[in-house]
């Protein structure tokens, strides 16, 4: 059950490799920017941030993910650089009291950290938002349904660079994790958040 004294905003990877002119670039994240600002801004201190962190180099990769880093190469940190890894400037600012967590995967909950971080915290409830629907934002609900998290999607605070599969995701989790998940708008959970 959804418990706003026991909720924190997961918000992932809203970094600046995705934001800017590089080939993992989502066209439509500027139409999310406002509604993730105003989530963070309203609870930062209840705000933490995924980054996805590319390896240094492919053969830094190991298992299929090699393959991955070898095909983008150019998205390896030591082509990227390193400042491009980080969240959005108006995101950053949050930092403190918002906490950043990186992933060298498209989970964070791979390593248990973020799990073991959100227990000590007492944490029952997460809403969340960023990027991409299909992709991370995906690996991050499944893993919190398996961890027993209750979910409240924040459906215009999410992005993808697919509409078909931003929307399949959609009607995917609203059809088969209505139990676990419940979408709604932004200004729908910054109304309950406060309640």
């Amino acid at each position: 059950m959804e418990d706003p004294n026991r909720c924190r905003h997961l918000c992932v990877d809203m970094q600046r490799m995705f934001a800017e002119d590089t080939p993992w670039h989502i066209p439509w994240m500027p139409r999310v920017r406002e509604p993730v600002a105003e989530l963070t801004g309203t609870h930062p201190a209840e705000t933490i941030f995924t980054r996805f962190v590319p390896p240094r180099t492919s053969a830094e990769a190991g298992g299929s993910w090699r393959s991955y880093y070898e095909k983008w190469a150019m998205m390896t940190r030591e082509r990227l650089g390193d400042e491009m890894v980080d969240i959005l400037p108006e995101l950053r600012a949050f930092v403190p009291p918002a906490l950043v967590f990186d992933k060298p995967v498209y989970s964070p909950w791979l390593d248990g950290r973020l799990h073991h971080f959100l227990q000590d915290q007492g944490v029952t409830t997460l809403v969340i938002s960023g990027g991409e629907t299909d992709v991370c934002v995906l690996a991050a609900i499944l893993g919190a349904v398996d961890l027993g998290y209750a979910i409240i999607l924040v459906k215009d605070a999410i992005c993808s660079t697919s509409d078909e599969t931003h929307d399949a995701s959609l009607a995917l989790f609203g059809r088969r994790f209505s139990t676990q998940l419940r979408i709604a708008g932004a200004d729908e959970v910054l109304q309950w958040w406060q309640g």
